[in-house]
């Protein structure tokens, strides 16, 4: 259904306002009570390996770092290996063989963690990249009252032309195209952008979602690097690590406005990566280099780090070793916003805000993917389950991911006996489930 006749449709069936959609009818009313603050970071293309407090020495990540010893750090957190797949997945809590359409597309009846803290009386907002396609209404219609963004389509598949994300960038903010933005670095627009909606929400619940273009190639200099806006440069891997060290800077600015405005201990902050790092990208992490994995679904590709900080909740200097995927981010914040979701809405993930807390919750035993070949092709999907120890493809192969996280030999069926069998059998009939 193309957006104008859907738009159509809306205003006949009463749920479409010119501003924004909001399927009201949808959520099971809760009393009010006091709700926080909520900012999730999800930076672009940084897998678990480039943040020193999970054991990276290439990048420096002070910021970072100081959010884990302020808050817990989940050392199992694993992603879709691509972006639009990982934003469909974290947005909504549906694994994507349920929703996931094409790449640079978010399903319009698709409900999000927008729309359900919006509805809790959260006012609402989105920065950085988009790439979910649905026009400039696109994020109004997926919960946001705010926007300023980079890679707004107008078509619905998403394609286009974007144009910077860095220097020079093409950005919109709440429908219109920001005019003046020579000379300017779309990651500083982000951050003002979500500076000044601090500032105006600060006396009321706010809910902040930050998908960063950083560190995305391609490979170019910061406002910090010495060759900033020479344009003669190009696409370097050298430029890397300056822009690690910009996006760990431009988080300090926002915990830094959260502390003038006295709210840093009525805000969670949530830090996460959408995918692994860029496989041009050697990094090391524990004595060892570590070879990017962007697209693939080895743990290279998948293991993100998971940063949560809310100072006076949250255990300060922990670690949680349970298992999480990105199913798992709607439902935490439902339960922090006190709501919930009828059951005909089927959500994948379990919330993960007891472990906040320092609780043992209800962990999950398994992660699953469901991944199209590069995000693009359907005809090449595959499914895995995964723990900690093993993996099983939807093809019968079968790893210990613990001693052999590049997949390289696979389990020989005359080894999987006893328990080992038992696991494996296990996760076949996660797979045989997942229709």
């Amino acid at each position: 259904m193309n957006g104008i006749i859907r738009r159509d449709f809306l205003k006949i069936i009463g749920t479409y306002s010119p501003a924004f959609l909001t399927p009201n009818f949808l959520f099971k009313k809760t009393d009010k009570i006091n709700k926080p603050n909520i900012i999730l970071i999800m930076a672009d293309d940084l897998g678990y390996e480039c943040i020193g407090c999970y054991g990276g020495q290439s990048y420096k990540t002070p910021v970072l770092d100081q959010l884990t010893k302020t808050g817990v750090r989940f050392q199992h957190c694993y992603s879709q290996p691509l972006c639009t797949p990982s934003r469909v997945q974290i947005m909504t809590g549906r694994y994507n063989f349920r929703n996931y359409k094409m790449f640079g597309y978010l399903d319009l009846p698709e409900i999000t963690f927008g729309h359900v803290l919006k509805e809790t009386g959260y006012n609402t907002c989105i920065a950085g990249k988009w790439q979910l396609g649905n026009g400039i209404e696109g994020p109004y219609h997926a919960g946001f009252n705010e926007y300023c963004l980079w890679q707004i389509y107008s078509n619905i598949a998403g394609k286009g032309v974007a144009g910077s994300r860095y220097a020079d960038p093409k950005i919109y903010q709440n429908g219109k195209v920001l005019k003046n933005t020579k000379g300017k670095y779309g990651p500083d627009i982000f951050c003002n952008y979500i500076l000044d909606f601090i500032e105006r929400n600060k006396s009321k619940p706010f809910f902040i979602y930050y998908p960063m273009a950083l560190i995305h190639g391609p490979f170019v200099p910061t406002p910090d690097s010495q060759d900033w806006m020479k344009h003669n440069y190009k696409n370097d891997k050298k430029y890397f690590s300056d822009m690690v060290t910009y996006m760990d800077k431009i988080i300090g600015r926002i915990v830094n406005k959260l502390e003038e405005l006295d709210v840093r201990e009525k805000t969670l902050i949530l830090f996460t990566g959408d995918n692994g790092t860029d496989r041009r990208i050697q990094s090391r992490i524990n004595g060892d280099l570590l070879q990017g994995g962007k697209s693939l679904m080895t743990d290279a590709g998948t293991h993100v780090p998971l940063i949560a900080s809310w100072q006076g909740m949250i255990p300060e200097n922990s670690v949680c070793y349970d298992l999480i995927d990105f199913t798992d981010f709607m439902p935490t914040l439902e339960a922090i916003a006190n709501t919930a979701l009828p059951e005909k809405v089927k959500i994948d993930g379990r919330s993960f805000l007891p472990q906040l807390y320092g609780k043992k919750g209800n962990p999950r035993e398994w992660v699953f993917t469901h991944y199209w070949g590069y995000g693009r092709d359907i005809m090449k999907t595959r499914r895995c389950v995964r723990n900690k120890q093993w993996k099983l493809y939807d093809d019968g192969s079968f790893f210990n991911v613990s001693s052999d996280p590049l997949e390289q030999n696979p389990i020989r069926s005359e080894e999987i006996t006893g328990k080992i069998d038992s696991v494996r059998n296990r996760f076949q009939s996660v797979l045989d489930k997942m229709k």
